[in-house]
């Protein structure tokens, strides 16, 4: 009985904002399940990690598709690869940036595009 007991206390058990905010940053699977836990426990401190990881994430996955391609490209392709791979490295400073503000529960937008990531992506969570 206290099994069964303590497995409903589980399936109960809302997730807090700070939660959600630190898996959404943890790969593409980590930001699906934390949007499927958000929709349980709306917070506005998850809804604004769940904004700042995503874009995060299609501008990371855009810049490597093309880092991809252009790395095909004899010379000019190459020079720019090397450059898509130096805004890869400030992408992954912005996602420790993120993340940081995540673990600390802080809703601290991005530097450059942060507040307007909030606004641009409004609608999506």
């Amino acid at each position: 009985m206290g099994t069964q007991q303590s497995n409903q206390n589980l399936n109960n058990q809302s997730y807090d904002g700070k939660t959600i905010a630190l898996i959404s940053y943890l790969t593409v699977i980590g930001w699906v399940i934390a949007f499927v836990m958000h929709g349980n426990n709306k917070t506005s401190l998850g809804t604004f990690h769940l904004r700042q990881s995503a874009f995060l994430m299609v501008l990371g996955i855009g810049i490597y598709a093309l880092q991809f391609i252009f790395i095909f490209i004899p010379y000019i392709g190459w020079a720019l690869s090397i450059l898509l791979g130096i805004l890869g490295i400030g992408l992954f400073i912005l996602w420790i940036l993120g993340l940081i503000a995540a673990i600390s529960g802080e809703e601290k937008p991005l530097p450059l595009f942060g507040s307007k990531i909030q606004q641009l992506l409004s609608a999506i969570v």
